[in-house]
């Protein structure tokens, strides 16, 4: 594919946690020949979950056919899962593009386009068990590849999942190369993860975000009963 363009897609949404994309974005934009087209409905400035400021390049409506498809999560999803116009260009594009890819809770809203079904997929450590609601497999590991869906889990994961696409689309080499450019060499300054935090942490974690997954559940219940209805898309 290095011979001809490689046409990425990232969905940009309000209320969207920009590290999930602008990772991943740093390394996918720098694939030989790459075009990165930053996706929204319109051509206007939106805003991240934490107030970023970010403009969409492209529309759904101008979008190129697309050889990377790419979304991340964010509380914004809760109302994009809603949303008919941007699932149903999710369905379109996504279901067409070479690979169809996600970062965090991303996987939920491919899973709201019926891309998921019977397919493996990481997804952020809160949102995980979601995955079931669109027949998707949910899996404990940071990067999930199963075919052509290669999917991150929580946030910094994507910049894990971003070198894993970029060995699937130019090689190990280039993959490589762009690893050691970019000084890709983590050196967390504490020593907890999901499977090594005290349980306590962990609960409270959960207990402080129930606000919003309960929110969350609730926009998953709707749009898997809303994808039961619809025929299933082919894989």
């Amino acid at each position: 594919m290095s011979s001809k363009p490689i046409h990425i897609g990232i969905v940009y949404f309000p209320g969207m946690t920009q590290l999930d994309v602008t990772g991943p974005f740093e390394v996918l934009a720098r694939l030989p020949n790459a075009r990165v087209h930053l996706l929204w409905k319109r051509i206007e400035p939106i805003v991240s979950d934490v107030g970023l400021p970010l403009l969409p390049t492209t529309t759904f409506g101008e979008c190129p056919d697309l050889d990377i498809f790419c979304i991340g999560g964010g509380p914004g999803m809760t109302s994009i899962m809603g949303d008919d116009e941007v699932i149903s260009f999710v369905r379109e594009k996504g279901g067409s593009t070479r690979y169809v890819t996600s970062i965090c809770a991303g996987s939920l809203v491919l899973g709201s386009a019926g891309l998921l079904t019977g397919y493996r997929s990481a997804c952020h450590w809160l949102m995980r068990d979601m995955l079931a609601s669109f027949g998707a497999i949910a899996v404990d590991q940071r990067v999930v590849v199963d075919r052509n869906r290669i999917s991150g889990g929580g946030v910094t994961a994507g910049v894990d999942f971003a070198f894993r696409v970029a060995a699937e689309v130019c090689g190990e080499d280039v993959a490589k190369r762009l690893q050691l450019f970019l000084e890709y060499q983590p050196e967390p300054p504490f020593d907890i993860t999901v499977q090594n935090a005290p349980s306590e942490l962990l609960e409270k974690i959960k207990s402080d975000s129930q606000p919003w997954l309960r929110a969350r559940q609730a926009a998953v219940d709707r749009a898997a009963e809303k994808l039961r209805s619809r025929k299933p898309v082919s894989a």
